[in-house]
């Protein structure tokens, strides 16, 4: 093998292999060759070998090759993959979990059809990320991209298993939806695995008894060439149609699930967004009650710090410890572990669960907020606000070509003005002073763009918008 090969393969690995997951183009980063080599890899790496590894994916065109190929790596090296077929990215999770194996989720979540991924497990549901066996799995599979997979004395196997009826059944018995009041909910499933699973979860297709919701579909249809809005939505021009439909049906909410399904947004009756941090406050009122009735003391429930502050503020109120951490899917779920919190919310709309083996899970936080609205006869427009009394602007994103100086103009500007917080990137906290707004703002460098991410929060509209405003002009040297 010649050095510029062994260059290529690496390069090959370290185009598509990103901080919590594998993403790229089909066929420029990511070929069958390069998937089955991570297959083999991902079974050294974690130690698989005569035992079983989980196999799953979306519905895009590319993915069930994508996952064939894995599968073969996979088994070549030892290991009896568990092919589980279509799923949601929670889905696997599932499998992971309940089969206590590690698993492989094939999915670009919410990126265009062009694009696609793999989302790794350890045994129990537990994350990767590159500092902890991701960047292994990477130089394994470039070595393999190299030299050929190495056969082992006891090849594998591939199995075929269906678990969406036993997921279906699992997110039953974590929220019991019988006794809520009759709904009427539109789902904008984008083409996604939502159109899925929300039919097995919420409807009967997974054999469950009925529960006293009325189901509007949405763009159900499993198609990966997304054809009527990128199944991401985080971004407001993908929420216009769902946003439109629930006023058309005279709904009580609407949810919107991304592309793999992981992720779950919900708009109120009049189409207005309820903010993912207000649907984390609700979720960690519901699930401290829970453990606190069962006498659990010494409650930890994990924000990260791009959430608003009333949810730190509404864990307290209810008697549990919140624990601020950075943003980061993998660092979230090695945290829910570490800390045994038994909830953790984020601003991404990502919803991690102790009882979902610390994995995030969007169908499940839909349904705790269909449980806890649907005890009670407010519109969820008046029931949201409650969660939801301060002004955020959303994560606001500027290409910046120079950021060390763009993070001197905010520091120049605003020292004797707030505290300092690197945690992750910076935050700013307010000093304020009598019955003045709070304020605070947090800045972050992407890990692949040329770009920074603002978040402002403020104690009204106006204080927000200025601080907001302020920082923007900093940011772009304006």
């Amino acid at each position: 093998m010649t050095p510029a090969a062994s260059s290529d393969a690496r390069a090959r690995l370290d185009a598509v292999v990103k901080a919590y997951d594998v993403r790229g183009i089909v066929g420029e980063g990511l070929t069958a060759e390069t998937v089955e080599a991570l297959g083999a890899a991902f079974v050294d790496e974690v130690g698989a070998a005569g035992g079983r590894v989980v196999v799953g994916h979306d519905m895009r065109d590319s993915s069930p090759a994508f996952a064939a190929a894995f599968a073969a790596g996979a088994a070549a090296r030892g290991a009896v993959v568990v092919s589980i077929g279509l799923c949601s990215t929670d889905e696997s999770y599932f499998a992971s979990g309940s089969m206590d194996a590690p698993a492989a989720m094939f999915t670009a979540s919410h990126n265009p059809a062009a694009y696609n991924g793999i989302k790794f497990s350890r045994a129990g549901a537990q994350g990767i990320s590159l500092d902890t066996g991701l960047a292994a799995i990477r130089d394994r599979a470039a070595d393999y991209l190299e030299q050929g997979i190495a056969p082992v004395e006891m090849p594998g196997a591939i199995l075929e298993a269906d678990v969406l009826a036993d997921y279906a059944a699992y997110l039953r018995t974590l929220v019991d939806l019988r006794g809520i009041r009759p709904l009427k909910i539109v789902v904008d499933a984008g083409n996604g695995m939502g159109g899925l699973t929300v039919p097995a979860v919420l409807g009967e297709a997974a054999g469950l008894p009925a529960l006293p919701l009325e189901i509007v579909p949405l763009y159900f249809e499993l198609d990966g060439t997304f054809p009527n809005h990128e199944a991401n939505p985080l971004e407001p021009a993908n929420l216009v149609d769902l946003q439109r439909a629930v006023v058309e049906h005279g709904a009580d909410l609407g949810l919107a699930f991304d592309g793999d399904a992981d992720r779950c947004f919900v708009v109120d009756e009049q189409g207005a967004a309820i903010t993912p941090s207000a649907v984390a406050a609700i979720v960690a009122l519901r699930e401290i009650a829970r453990v606190g009735a069962a006498g659990e003391t010494d409650v930890n429930v994990i924000h990260n710090l791009i959430t608003s502050r009333f949810v730190p503020e509404t864990i307290e109120a209810a008697g549990a410890v919140p624990v601020r951490t950075r943003v980061g899917h993998s660092l979230i779920k090695d945290q829910m572990k570490a800390t045994g919190a038994v909830f953790g919310g984020e601003h991404s709309a990502h919803y991690y669960f102790r009882d979902f083996w610390g994995a995030d899970n969007g169908m499940l936080a839909a349904m705790h907020v269909l449980a806890e609205f649907g005890v009670q006869d407010a519109p969820l427009s008046e029931f949201g606000a409650r969660f939801d009394p301060y002004s955020l602007s959303g994560e606001i994103n500027s290409v910046v070509d120079d950021v060390p100086a763009a993070y001197t103009r905010i520091v120049e500007a605003f020292t004797g003005r707030g505290e300092f917080d690197e945690l992750d990137g910076l935050t700013v906290i307010g000093q304020t002073a009598g019955d003045e707004p709070f304020w605070w703002f947090n800045v972050r460098p992407s890990n692949t763009e040329p770009l920074l991410r603002l978040n402002v929060e403020g104690g009204d509209e106006p204080t927000m918008a200025a601080v907001r405003d302020e920082v923007l002009a900093l940011i772009r040297g304006e």
